[in-house]
């Protein structure tokens, strides 16, 4: 019960990793928030959460994390239910590919307009709302190990978590003055149902069967398989709570030995 009396915002809440720690930090005692921009996902997973007690501190909440408005309103109503947040997971984020010389206007705007403005300004904005409370707080970044390298179907992928990365650093010189530590945590591959798509994408630039590539990728983890998304929620707990306030700016590897930083 590490996370008593906080009160936890996952962004991207409603599915795979995002909902993987709202379910963990809940059984760790912290009110949780599920902020996605899909309505029924959310609806789904606050039932779920709750189970057959509504009295559980879960509160789901529509997000556009591109749309610096619904970023607002989303504090204001976190902090009339809740009060004050004392957690953020920035986890909302899109993944699209395509061969470099077949890259569109369009998938690049996309990709850096979640995964980089939308993690930014969150972060801005919550982290604003921290510092004028006074009393420190947690911020972290989802990256991933597609930001530790380059990929040759995946560079502004690759790019916007690098971008992840770097603001993840940044921000946490910047905001641990304030008692406010921002860490990131970078995922290697792992088996969520958009992976699904990311297969189908491969296989139709690598002339893949389906399932091949997700099955190649999982034999390639040290580990011996695909991550889960129960496997970060570990780090999440330790960034989250009291046991990391000596750890800033870090970007940790979770991603069962795929890569080494």
């Amino acid at each position: 019960m590490k996370l008593i009396d906080k009160t936890a915002v996952v962004t991207g809440g409603a599915r795979g990793i995002g909902l993987a720690i709202a379910r963990r930090y809940l059984a760790e005692g912290a009110r949780v928030v599920i902020a996605d921009i899909d309505e029924a996902s959310i609806d789904a997973a606050v039932v779920e959460l709750q189970g057959d007690d509504s009295d559980k501190p879960v509160m789901g909440i529509r997000l556009d994390v591109c749309d610096r408005d619904s970023v607002a309103r989303m504090i204001e109503a976190v902090e009339r239910r809740f009060g004050a947040i004392d957690i953020l997971v920035n986890n909302a984020a899109v993944f699209d590919m395509a061969p470099l010389l077949e890259v569109s206007e369009a998938m690049y705007d996309k990709q850096f307009q979640v995964n980089v403005k939308g993690t930014f300004f969150t972060l801005q904005a919550v982290a604003r709302a921290m510092v004028e409370r006074g009393q420190g707080g947690k911020i972290i970044n989802m990256a991933s190990q597609a930001g530790r390298r380059g990929e040759a179907l995946a560079s502004i992928y690759c790019a916007s978590k690098a971008a992840v990365i770097s603001l993840t650093q940044s921000s946490g010189l910047a905001l641990i003055q304030h008692g406010i530590n921002v860490n990131g945590i970078s995922p290697g591959v792992v088996d969520t149902p958009m992976w699904r798509d990311v297969d189908a994408l491969f296989a139709r630039y690598e002339g893949r069967p389906l399932g091949e590539k997700k099955r190649l990728v999982g034999e390639a983890v040290p580990y011996g398989r695909m991550g889960l998304p129960d496997d970060h929620v570990g780090a999440a707990v330790f960034l989250a709570s009291d046991d990391s306030n000596y750890v800033v700016a870090q970007t940790l590897n979770v991603d069962g030995g795929n890569w080494m930083s």
